[in-house]
């Protein structure tokens, strides 16, 4: 029996695969195990291939791999499209009397379970539950008690009334009662539950949650894949602490949205992709000269243009770094896993008030759609810290005014950070421009006040990096001649892949990158490896050059822009093949 089980369900786009998939990965969750999913998904609301995978096991995983040990398939193409990835033993659920599977051709070695999916759901009530009859089924064959299933069922169906809850755990033991009464095969799996208590989230989710956390009571988004969850799971729930959802007409009103609401004194925050952060940049300067906090989410996907909008990538470094005209202070901050999805966004928030200025939160589709389980101290509220920066009271904007009494909303202060008074303080009324101003927020196109004014803002950044810890976080050897480097959704994949590489010898140092700018100096870690190895998902190796030309050294690159996450097992040997011609010449 394989220490982690990898199970998947696959099928055409409208076959509600996204809520099997959930439901299933919610039972196992509830069950004390851990869960991982993963999504391949078609840009189309029906039609084309879909499918949603869980990797569950009693230890914490952390990816994907190539194997898949039970699949549920709903159409022939699921089998041709998981066929690398199943192996002798590999059990096939599908149902011969549909039209179009009855002339499927199990691979040899592979044990094919052709269960009347339609037909048992049509006994329980309805022929729309035959996926719940193949999650019965592949209960069966895991040996995973159902009834782990009743209370997922419950969550996912309750509020469509009990008679329809009930119909649906039916057609589950239907499923499973097929199994054990009409085949004898023995199956090598035995799913074991425990008492552990695990809260189960993908990053768009966590996001959200970090927002509300951090205090966010104003949101402006619209609908783009792979951020739209993000909005999905704020709507309903900011309600609760006073905050507001704005569904906007384009990405350029959410944005502008955002930032009027910033203007009022409210955390407020946007999330997009790459094409709705192409036409944010023009008010992201806005946000900038205006010094007004405000955190903007880009969930990246396949680019350019429209690209592949389900599919995996992180091509945005270079736009989040450099995007807008004009020079522009900014941050931005990357998490690495779901978890982190959280408290970088809890950072965010902070970090743009406390230095008044635009902060990119960057995620990627593969921590968008990636359900994970945690246990619930990792999202501990009672440490979550807010910090608003120097916003002044009534007592404390008179020091900050002028000769005429005149509040200097943008006063060139030591570090860069000027005073920041909500509406309705007294004596803290006060203008902003786009256009250059002075101390007062007055336009002007004198020379010696724009110096102050760009120096001023720069400062901040410069403020920032002494004030803050913008480190990096390590695993594996400290002391190994091979250092890996890497950023966003890659994390996990790596850190497995480790393991695999550590069987065969091969000692790797692991740093993963959360803050891209500004960002660590890795100077002095890449000077003592012996080969420095950078992996993303981009073609042109994005934060490689970056690290490259911070530290005037070559590195290695392992790239993958195929809109498909890394394997924790291909990473593995991406690596190895690396250090091969070097192990050849020695």
């Amino acid at each position: 029996m394989p220490e982690d089980l990898n199970w998947a369900i696959g099928g055409e786009a409208g076959d509600g695969i996204d809520s099997t998939g959930k439901i299933f990965a919610q039972a196992l969750s509830r069950a004390g195990r851990h869960v991982y999913t993963s999504k391949d998904f078609a840009s189309r609301i029906r039609g084309g291939y879909t499918a949603y995978k869980v990797r569950t096991s009693v230890d914490r995983v952390e990816s994907v791999v190539d194997r898949l040990d039970i699949l549920i398939a709903l159409t022939e193409r699921t089998i041709d499209e998981n066929l690398a990835e199943l192996h002798e033993g590999s059990v096939i659920i599908y149902d011969g009397e549909r039209t179009t599977m009855q002339d499927v051709e199990i691979p040899e070695g592979m044990v094919g379970l052709d269960v009347p999916l339609k037909g048992l759901a049509e006994d329980a009530g309805g022929a729309i539950m035959r996926n719940v009859v193949a999650l019965g089924a592949a209960c069966a064959v895991a040996d995973f008690p159902i009834e782990n299933l009743d209370e997922s069922l419950e969550k996912h169906f309750g509020d469509k009334g009990q008679a329809i809850v009930e119909n649906n755990e039916e057609a589950a033991r239907l499923g499973q009662e097929y199994v054990e009464e009409e085949f004898e095969h023995a199956f090598d799996y035995d799913l074991e539950c425990t008492d552990a208590d695990y809260v189960l989230l993908n990053g768009d989710q966590a996001i959200g949650m970090g927002a509300i956390a951090a205090g966010c009571r104003f949101y402006a988004g619209y609908p783009i894949t792979p951020a739209t969850e993000v909005m999905e799971y704020l709507t309903g729930r900011i309600d609760e602490y006073g905050g507001t959802v704005v569904q906007a007409e384009d990405e350029l009103a959410a944005i502008n949205l955002a930032l009027g609401a910033a203007r009022s004194g409210a955390r407020s925050m946007t999330a997009t992709s790459g094409p709705g952060i192409d036409l944010m940049t023009e008010t992201f300067g806005l946000v900038a000269t205006s010094e007004t906090p405000l955190v903007i989410c880009d969930v990246m996907r396949s680019g350019p243009s429209t690209g592949m909008p389900t599919k995996q990538e992180q091509g945005d470094l270079n736009m989040t770094l450099y995007g807008g005209h004009g020079e522009i202070p900014r941050f931005v901050v990357a998490p690495t896993t779901v978890a982190e999805c959280f408290w970088k966004t809890v950072e965010a928030f902070n970090l743009a008030e406390k230095y008044q200025t635009p902060v990119f939160l960057v995620s990627d589709l593969a921590l968008a759609v990636t359900e994970q389980t945690f246990p619930p101290e990792a999202f501990d509220m009672d440490a979550v810290e807010v910090d608003r920066g120097k916003v002044v009271d009534e007592g404390e904007v008179e020091e900050w005014l002028d000769d005429q009494g005149r509040f200097r909303a943008h006063a060139a202060t030591d570090d860069g950070v000027s005073p920041r008074a909500f509406p309705g303080t007294p004596d803290g009324a006060h203008m902003t421009t786009g256009l250059e101003h002075d101390e007062l927020g007055r336009r002007t196109e004198d020379t010696d006040v724009r110096v102050q004014q760009v120096d001023k803002r720069n400062r901040k950044v410069e403020t920032a990096k002494a004030e803050e810890e913008w480190d990096y976080r390590e695993f594996g050897d400290p002391a190994a001649d091979t250092l890996v480097i890497s950023w966003g959704s890659n994390e996990g994949a790596i850190r497995e892949g480790m393991g695999l590489l550590s069987e065969e010898g091969i000692d790797v140092r692991f740093i993963s990158v959360p803050y891209l700018f500004p960002r660590p100096d890795l100077t002095e870690e890449i000077r003592d490896a012996e080969t420095t190895i950078v992996v993303e998902c981009n073609a042109t190796g994005q934060l490689a050059d970056l690290i490259e030309h911070d530290v005037l050294e070559r590195v290695e690159r392992i790239n993958k822009y195929t809109g498909v996450r890394f394997k924790a097992d291909e990473l593995a040997a991406e690596i190895e093949a690396v250090l091969e011609p070097e192990e050849v010449q020695a």
